[in-house]
């Protein structure tokens, strides 16, 4: 009579009332416990259905093994191998599981990142389409808003992953709505400049006869000296200076001082623009392939809002519109873009013509009127752009070495373009050259052109700076001024007029900007 649990023989046996079945009393007690069923029969059990079976005491036998010492170490060899077995089977249990746990947690940690992508890429592309949608031709979505809301993380969204070189980026295109402000713009200016006078605050030519150097600003780093570009904002008498050393300075010229260094890109700032209309924004283009649009802060200082990446080649000229809506950015990459200044999107990227290979574009400037680009390219060709249909309508060529530098007169009739071989100057009437400026020798580039705001001066740029007085197609244009380069490098890198012609900004391959204009005018005259 064994227990149906142990097997062994029972010291307390009972017996089911239902089954028959002999169990050890304390066994089956626990197991009613536990599960409230016969372990044999799986049928309901309670302890009520178990009675006590009245037995003899037994008394177990001593196994044969125990009966001698060799027999009892066997006994425990055998016990403790089996620990040992089992001890191993629990060790290989708890290694598989922690591989299997670490292979899940890495398997949520994966599909965390892929979930967290496919979000990303889901709010980009529904950026993407709220912009498309705004600047679909009205015909087709009448009702929508011309531009799309501002972008605030920095970023274009969805322009700045890296591409393929065979990779192409959708344009939106130029759309009839833009066209058309693009072209009522025209027509307000042209209009107006028909009426236009010279500002008697203009500065008279006696009085830049006796121009000199009133300042100078260390703004750049000693190590990597060299100024490239300059822009003025005429409102506030604001300049914006690009340098070597891959940042840009804004700076106060009434007060001397610097409102804010713009550093983030890698390479040095090949141009640099005030948005006229707001100077509280500035476009950068650099040699690191970038154009970045800065935003200025309540604290003053100016932060990155967008960083594009629409070229493959160094960025060399950076034009804004006259709306002050719009900019264009030109590139190595044989390339010009046109972009929305308020979303950083480019809505057209216009390749050279089929058989210009290689004629990367050097400098860029649109007409005073809005409606016309002009280009410079490094195979010596200047190329004139219907923005509106981005056509190219005529080429000047002529010169000799890269067109580095265009600027249009405020007349709209006159083209200005550098090169090595001097300055032509172009009639945009009759689409030919009238008349050339040669002041440097042919191992000295002309670097820097530009008529002033009124139209009435030239200033160039090379291994010194020349002003001319405008004057028509058939009378000569008289020198004026020379000025001489202070920097000691034989190389002025940028020119641009100041408010009303009174001051001229000088930028040359040392880390100082030079502000020229009558000693009266500036109380001031120490170089810093």
């Amino acid at each position: 009579m064994n227990c149906s649990i142990s097997g062994e023989v029972p010291e307390e046996p009972v017996v089911s009332k239902k089954s028959g079945i002999v169990y050890e009393k304390r066994l089956i007690e626990r197991h009613i416990e536990d599960f409230g069923k016969c372990p044999i029969t799986g049928e309901p059990l309670s302890l009520d259905d178990i009675i006590p079976i009245k037995a003899g005491k037994i008394v177990k036998p001593r196994p044969l093994q125990a009966a001698s010492i060799p027999g009892m170490l066997g006994i425990f060899q055998i016990e403790w191998d089996s620990l040992m077995l089992a001890n191993f089977a629990l060790e290989q249990q708890l290694h598989t599981a922690r591989q299997e746990l670490s292979h899940a947690l890495y398997q949520h940690d994966a599909a965390c990142r892929v979930i967290a992508r496919l979000k990303k890429e889901r709010d980009e592309a529904r950026s993407l389409l709220a912009l498309a949608e705004r600047h679909i031709p009205a015909s087709v979505t009448a009702g929508h808003e011309a531009h799309a809301p501002r972008l605030s993380n920095g970023k274009r969204a969805g322009e700045d992953e890296d591409l393929g070189p065979e990779a192409k980026r959708i344009r939106l295109g130029i759309s009839a709505d833009i066209i058309t402000e693009l072209t009522d713009c025209n027509a307000t200016l042209s209009l107006q400049r028909k009426k236009r006078t010279i500002p008697t605050t203009l500065a008279p030519f006696e009085d830049i006869e006796s121009y000199t150097q009133l300042s100078s600003f260390p703004l750049h780093k000693t190590n990597k000296p060299g100024i490239l570009s300059i822009d003025v904002h005429y409102a506030k008498d604001i300049i914006a200076t690009g340098g070597i050393d891959s940042n840009a300075v804004v700076f106060d010229r009434p007060s001397g001082q610097i409102i804010s260094t713009l550093s983030g890109h890698s390479k040095k700032v090949t141009s640099v623009k005030i948005v006229p209309g707001n100077d509280d924004i500035v476009i950068t283009g650099s040699g690191d392939k970038t154009v970045r649009l800065w935003q200025g802060s309540e604290n003053g200082n100016y932060d990155c809002r967008h960083v594009l990446k629409d070229h493959t080649a160094e960025v060399q000229a950076v034009s804004v519109h006259a709306t002050n809506k719009y900019f264009v950015t030109a590139s190595l990459d044989s390339t010009w873009c046109f972009y929305d200044l308020s979303t950083g999107l480019c809505l057209s990227q216009v390749a050279d013509s089929p058989g210009s290979e290689g004629e990367g574009y050097t400098s860029a400037a649109f007409h005073p009127d809005g409606l016309i680009l002009g280009t410079g390219t490094s195979e010596a060709v200047v190329k004139i752009w219907d923005v509106k249909t981005q056509g190219n309508v005529a080429k000047f060529d002529g010169h000799t070495g890269p067109v580095t530098a265009v600027s249009f007169s405020e007349n709209g009739y006159f083209l200005a373009t550098a090169a090595s071989d001097g300055v032509r100057l172009w009639d945009l009437r009759k689409l030919k050259n009238f008349r050339s400026l040669a002041p440097y020798g042919l191992d000295t580039p002309t670097n820097s052109v530009d008529f002033d705001h009124s139209g009435t001066y030239l200033a160039i740029a090379g291994s010194d700076i020349q002003i001319y007085q405008v004057a028509n197609v058939k009378t000569e244009w008289p020198l004026i001024k020379v000025l001489p380069d202070l920097s000691g490098t034989g190389k002025v890198s940028a020119v641009k007029f100041g408010v009303d012609a009174k001051t001229i900004a000088v930028g040359s391959m040392d880390r100082n900007l030079r502000i020229f204009g009558l000693p009266e005018n500036e109380s001031n005259t120490e170089e810093l």
